[in-house]
């Protein structure tokens, strides 16, 4: 992989780093930090294939060495919930930095998947304290990130950073699930956490849409358009997620005393605190590209 001269800082000559995929986790961390980069971030989501509640935005900066070798760490959809929820605990408390983005269902609608991510991809690295040198990406290139970066195929499984982010996004969204489960119990939200499953779609053809519902994504437009001709019921309830959801996972070291589940405002009497909240769409040439991933297609209906 090779970073752009212009990108690099000027204390950075321009190198090639060469990674082998067989290394292990950390070695793309371990190749970087010799040359020169002490604080390597890596960024993940999760949500991308549900038609259901928020896109979760994470990024994670690890510490370098043996400190940032954390028991089980591993890409989110290889763990069970259990798994997560310890390597979550892990991650957050020796992290350099970490921070978490959350773009509710209306967002991804009126921007578009892939816009609403790269918008929480640019969010997540802004709020880190302190900043990242350097960005690794899980799949797909995110430009406009205002530090060298490299999108690393299946990132999630052979980069530290990346998986620890992966696991900060899932279980993070995973919890917030549980607690829209709570408000709209008839569709099982906490059981599938609003993924393609038959029962989910089952709850959507018997009750229609609720407010977390992504409407631009066919199935639910489909349910949506079934419910007003055969019952006369159109509009959602209010939303269980506004739009300004924003906070950091205690334990790491952010300089501020977030509680470990998300809520409106939480990390102090600055609602711009932490640097983190609704996403902002800043590329509109980027609108429209709503195309899944492999991996989005893959993970669609199954419970991760």
């Amino acid at each position: 992989m090779v970073a752009s001269a212009s990108a690099l800082p000027v204390a950075f000559p321009l190198s090639r780093v060469v990674v082998r995929r067989d290394a292990g986790r950390g070695a793309y961390e371990d190749a970087l930090g010799r040359a020169g980069f002490d604080r390597i971030a890596g960024v993940d989501e999760a949500g991308r294939g549900a038609c259901a509640g928020p896109l979760v935005v994470a990024a994670a900066i690890l510490p370098p060495g043996r400190a940032g070798r954390i028991d089980g760490l591993a890409d989110s959809k290889a763990l069970t919930a259990l798994a997560r929820r310890r390597v979550y605990d892990r991650v957050t408390a020796v992290a350099v930095a970490c921070a978490v983005i959350v773009i509710p269902a209306a967002e991804i609608d009126a921007f578009g998947l892939h816009v609403a991510n790269v918008a929480g991809m640019r969010r997540a690295l802004a709020a880190l304290r302190p900043g990242p040198q350097y960005a690794l990406t899980d799949g797909f290139p995110v430009p406009g990130l205002g530090v060298p970066t490299t999108a690393v195929w299946k990132g999630d499984a052979v980069v530290a950073c990346v998986a620890a982010a992966s696991v900060l996004a899932k279980v993070t969204r995973d919890r917030l699930m549980v607690a829209v489960d709570e408000r709209f119990p008839q569709y099982a939200f906490a059981r599938h956490k609003g993924y393609v499953t038959a029962e989910h779609q089952e709850a959507l053809r018997r009750h229609g849409p609720c407010a977390e519902h992504r409407v631009s994504y066919a199935n639910v437009r489909r349910a949506c358009e079934f419910r007003e001709e055969t019952c006369g019921v159109s509009g959602f309830g209010n939303s269980a997620i506004g739009s300004d959801v924003r906070w950091c996972p205690s334990g790491a070291n952010n300089g501020v005393g977030a509680p470990g589940s998300p809520g409106r405002n939480t990390v102090g009497d600055d609602p711009n605190e932490c640097g983190v909240g609704a996403v902002s769409v800043e590329d509109d040439s980027e609108r429209g590209s709503q195309a899944p991933r492999a991996e989005d297609r893959n993970e669609r209906g199954v419970e991760q």
